[in-house]
């Protein structure tokens, strides 16, 4: 099997997952440095570094490395016999690959397309959500799930976790409001909203009046982007995916 294939196809398909390789080893081991194994976040595996108690630990062990996210250098037994003595060591090297995370884009305007076209390629699910049918019959951008419902709709079908980014930019500013209000209400890594200077100022006072507390709209990043000179889609686009980059590495 090609691990380096599955890997890719795993990334694809928004699975995290662990590369595990073996540097060293020590004694007699079943596997020697060099052999790999993959471990899903579903616990499976693909590739072997041998079987037996040091593969059931190391699986353990890499279920925590993709949930933290970090690499970690860990040294195993291969076994002992009925003595006692140690058949060997392998050191192994554990990689997470961590899986897409997803990101809602709320309005497939001219904005919503050309963040859609840069969130793919910088790691992310995307799903691009609009109620205009005409327009997303249109739109073919590789990668990215369509989902033609009217806006809250299709919010009350999507999953919402604490690594979920959420990008508001629908046709109306009431749409805009009220789409931002109600995902301030579930679980995200990021939520934020296009607009105006006015249209922001006039949304956290109603967010305030709806009884939103000051914390939680200080968290929605409105106006959406980092501050940069931009007029174009393309250009606006790039100010929001570096602040969606900038989240994501945080």
């Amino acid at each position: 099997m090609n691990l380096y294939a599955k890997m890719l196809e795993l990334a694809d398909a928004g699975e995290a997952a662990a590369l595990c390789t073996i540097i060293d080893t020590n004694g007699s081991t079943p596997r020697k440095a060099g052999s790999k194994i993959i471990v899903t976040s579903c616990e499976k595996t693909f590739g072997s570094v041998g079987g037996g108690i040091l593969e059931k630990q190391l699986v353990k062990d890499a279920l925590e490395s993709i949930a933290s996210g970090k690499t970690t250098l860990r040294s195993y037994s291969a076994g002992s016999d009925k003595e006692g003595r140690s058949y060997g060591e392998a050191k192994i090297f554990i990689d997470p690959l961590p899986a897409r995370q997803r990101l809602y884009i709320f309005g497939a305007g001219h904005v919503g397309q050309a963040v859609a076209v840069l969130a793919i390629n910088y790691g992310f699910e995307v799903s691009l959500i609009d109620h205009r049918k005409e327009l997303m019959e249109i739109i073919d951008i590789q990668g990215v799930t369509k989902i033609t419902d009217p806006y809250l709709t299709a919010l009350e079908k999507l999953s919402f976790d604490k690594k979920c980014f959420v990008v508001v930019m629908t046709n109306t500013h009431e749409s805009d409001e009220e789409v931002t209000y109600r995902c301030a209400q579930k679980e995200h890594a990021y939520l934020g909203m296009i607009g105006s200077d006015k249209k922001i100022k006039e949304a956290k006072a109603n967010f305030e009046i709806r009884g939103m507390d000051q914390s939680s709209i200080e968290n929605i990043d409105m106006p959406i982007g980092i501050p940069i000179h931009c007029e174009t889609p393309a250009e606006i686009a790039i100010s929001i995916m570096a602040g969606l980059i900038d989240i994501k590495n945080g």
